[in-house]
């Protein structure tokens, strides 16, 4: 059937959704018809209202032939009449006309739900694309915002209760407007919390039933770009840091989509809410984390950890060289990789490298007389124990070359012997054993990759990269020094610039966040990236390091 050209609504911008109220086009819809499945029944009439800023910029009413009889108990109810739509054109003769007046309008409806699920099922059986209009409910508003001053949300209620000029009839014009005036009296009594913007609006339903609702002005002046929040308590100590791209919407969606008892007790205790504009989201998420460092909120579970990082440490000063779990770094000669975030995920990676390389296991010393006898570990066969008196010096220096440059250079080294066991166990059917050596390889994976690309940034010294299209930033030894947006002047190459010491020995564990922080960054947005200038060295002729995170099953 041929379709008449027509664009559909777009959907409005994230950036539009912070449009002030008074700027915003309404579109009030109200239908009538036969029944309420939009599946079985159909619309016997439109009335439609355009409003914005408190004006009316037109209506729109006219009657639909529904193709079908109306019940009498409709009739009673509406007024309309089989005979009154006789004449009247159908549904897919009235919607080219119904869409270009409401155009990207916000639409608006009593119960808005119903009225949208007709139209879609109009819109569908002409074969249109559906609506990408947002909505607003005045029927989910009035809940929130004067459900305790009348018996029910009905619009004839509100209608009477508010001493509304338009009274609602059952007719589509009428309750339209009826349904305009009410949204208007709403939104005068939802700029008491705070509401402003599209955005507000659009979440004010699930929001202003929120226990701690009350507490809204204190997001008033939050803005409607990317940066950090903080929530302090009445001291003014910080019980959370947190960033966002849409600090205002980011900071408001606390009340109103997330039920936690953990952000319910947050909420109680914030007496004031400050913010920090910055200029990217990477500033945002450095400065969150340095932020936590430094003040180590309660309510804070990401950042606060550190104090569990621990290292992975080759003990290289020592005869037979074994892997260990080291919480502090020491000029011992050892090779330390890390930190890694917990204790248990440092001997997951060790026993990767175990099932590879037969390191030694235990701390007993070569057999003298004869009366120690060996590990469990060597009696098996699965590691080259001093203790078992069947290696020597030499021959283990061998091994625990091996285990150095797996975990340096060549990690290919470990994990491709990883690789081959976990095919082999998956051939054999043996697949929660292949579940569990494609774990272990993940975990030694992930710790390589991050080593690198952490090491990669520290030595590559003071680098500038411009975003395309998103400005751009300078890293100094692994580190945020600054970044500036499209039409800042970029900084100046002079040396006075303050940065950061260069870096000696491992990541320390203060310095692990931030660092992997930026290297994410770098990761994420490395299509987007042009390198303006390096001081060392931002690539290296070295294999790229495999992943082994399940594959999703085909759709």
């Amino acid at each position: 059937m041929p379709v008449a050209a027509h664009d559909p609504p777009l959907q409005r911008s994230f950036d539009d959704l912070g449009t002030p109220l008074s700027d915003v086009t309404f579109c009030v819809i109200d239908l009538e018809t036969t029944g309420t499945s939009p599946d079985r029944c159909a619309i016997t009439e439109i009335g439609a209202v355009k409003l914005r800023g408190g004006a009316c910029l037109g209506t729109f009413q006219t009657l639909v032939d529904p193709g079908c009889g109306i019940p009498p108990r409709v009739t009673v109810l509406t007024g309309i009449t089989e005979e009154m739509v006789h004449d009247a054109p159908p549904v897919d003769a009235v919607l080219p006309t119904l869409l270009e007046f409401v155009g990207n309008s916000v639409i608006v409806g009593h119960n808005v739900r119903f009225d949208l699920s007709f139209l879609r099922a109009a819109l569908e059986r002409a074969d249109r694309p559906p609506l990408a209009n947002r909505s607003v409910d005045t029927c989910a508003l009035a809940r929130r915002l004067v459900r305790d001053e009348v018996p029910d949300c009905k619009l004839g209620t509100l209608a009477g209760y508010l001493r509304l000029d338009h009274s609602p009839n059952h007719r589509a014009l009428d309750d339209a407007l009826a349904t305009g005036e009410l949204l208007h009296l709403l939104l005068e009594r939802a700029a008491t919390l705070g509401v402003t913007g599209l955005d507000d609006l659009l979440v004010l339903p699930t929001m202003a039933g929120h226990s701690e609702a009350g507490k809204l002005p204190l997001t008033e002046t939050l803005p409607r770009l990317p940066g950090i929040y903080i929530f302090r308590d009445r001291r003014g100590e910080v019980l959370y840091v947190g960033k966002a791209t849409n600090l205002r919407s980011r900071v408001r969606s606390y009340f109103s989509t997330d039920g936690r008892r953990k952000v319910q007790r947050l909420l109680r205790e914030t007496e004031r809410i400050d913010h920090q504009v910055c200029s990217s989201p990477l500033e945002a998420a450095v400065i969150e984390i340095r932020l936590i460092h430094q003040h180590q909120p309660r309510y804070n579970r990401r950042g606060t950890g550190s104090g569990r990082y621990v290292y992975l440490k080759l003990t290289l000063g020592e005869a037979f060289p074994r892997l260990a779990v080291a919480r502090v770094v020491k000029d011992d000669g050892g090779l330390y990789v890390g930190p890694v975030r917990s204790t248990s995920f440092a001997r997951q990676v060790i026993g990767a490298v175990h099932s590879v390389v037969p390191l030694r296991r235990c701390t007993g010393r070569a057999p003298g007389d004869g009366s120690n006898s060996p590990c469990t570990a060597a009696q098996l066969g699965a590691a080259a124990c001093p203790c078992s008196g069947a290696v020597d010096e030499s021959d283990y220096a061998d091994i625990a070359d091996l285990a150095r440059r797996g975990l340096t250079c060549e990690p290919e080294l470990l994990l491709e012997p990883l690789a081959d066991r976990m095919r082999r166990l998956a051939a054999a059917e043996r697949f929660e054993e292949a579940a569990d050596a494609r774990n272990d390889a993940e975990a030694l994976a992930t710790t390589l990759q991050r080593q690198r690309r952490i090491g990669l940034l520290r030595s590559a010294g003071r680098v500038r990269v411009r975003v395309v299209g998103h400005g751009g930033a300078e890293i100094d030894h692994g580190r945020l020094r600054l970044t500036w947006s499209d039409g800042d002047p970029e900084p100046s190459d002079e040396p006075t610039l303050a940065g950061f010491a260069p870096p000696e020995g491992p990541v320390t564990r203060d310095e692990a966040d931030e660092l992997n922080c930026v290297a994410t960054w770098f990761d994420r947005e490395v299509h987007r990236l042009e390198l303006l200038s390096a001081e060392g060295t931002l690539a290296e002729p070295i294999r790229p390091i495999p992943r082994f995170t399940p594959r999703s099953p085909p759709a």
